[in-house]
């Protein structure tokens, strides 16, 4: 569902991502993972549409990024990693907004956000102005809109940062339902997020693949017993005390 053969992508100078492959099929979760600049938030707007790679091509059920944007926007559901929100607008109002720009008709609307607004912990929050919520109830929104399509392949950026405990164990709750589903694959720089949710890891570091292999294989690769261990091993980084 995801496939990517020798992607680069420069800015200037800066090589964010440089020659990196990989194929993810259907219902499998990912954790993508590395160091703080390693092309993680990048990869992921590469493979949402917002940028074009500088070399290689990029899949995304089965459409090139490049070629067939448009195919692969309409398969996929986009959490950013910034806030794009309307702060005037109320949650209802942006979530059937953004709805209706995504093809969904009046009944099949309201079934679909009322059960989003349930499963995203939103319940009592329609009326409340965007500019009015919190970062983690913001990030809820946006993961809300990110499935309202129903889509095929979900790419998540760091989906529980700003949530206190409760909120992001609602959120790992709900990357767990959606897999064997669909393609997900989400940014973490918690390992024991990526090991309980993921059921295959990629390590970027420095915009090249360090690994990608299941959890398992990382593992006894590594001859570790956790995943932050070998992730660790990979990119340099000392275990924190």
């Amino acid at each position: 569902m995801i496939e990517a053969r020798d992607i680069g992508k420069r800015f200037g100078r800066l090589v964010a991502l440089d020659g990196v492959s990989f194929h993810f099929g259907a219902g499998e979760t990912v954790a993508l993972v590395g160091p703080s600049g390693a092309g993680k938030s990048t990869l992921l707007r590469l493979a949402a549409c917002y940028f074009t790679p500088t070399s290689g091509s990029l899949t995304v059920a089965g459409c090139d990024t490049t070629a067939d944007s448009l195919g692969a926007r309409r398969a996929l559901g986009y959490l950013p990693e910034d806030d794009p929100v309307y702060p005037e607008m109320r949650i209802g109002e942006y979530l059937h907004f953004r709805a209706r720009l995504k093809g969904l008709g009046g009944r099949s609307r309201g079934k679909r956000l009322h059960e989003l607004v349930l499963r995203c912990g939103l319940a009592g929050l329609e009326r409340v102005a965007m500019g009015r919520l919190s970062k983690g109830e913001t990030r809820r929104v946006l993961l809300a809109d990110a499935l309202l399509a129903d889509p095929r392949v979900v790419l998540l950026d760091e989906p529980t940062i700003g949530q206190d405990p409760e909120a992001a164990e609602r959120v790992r709750a709900l990357i767990s339902r959606l897999s064997g589903e669909r393609t997900v694959l989400f940014s973490t720089h918690d390992m024991a997020e990526a090991e309980r949710l993921a059921s295959k890891v990629l390590v970027l570091v420095r915009g090249r693949v360090a690994a990608c292999e299941t959890v398992a294989d990382l593992k006894a690769t590594a001859g570790v017993g956790s995943l932050a261990e070998a992730v660790a091993r990979l990119t340099h980084v000392k275990e924190a005390p």
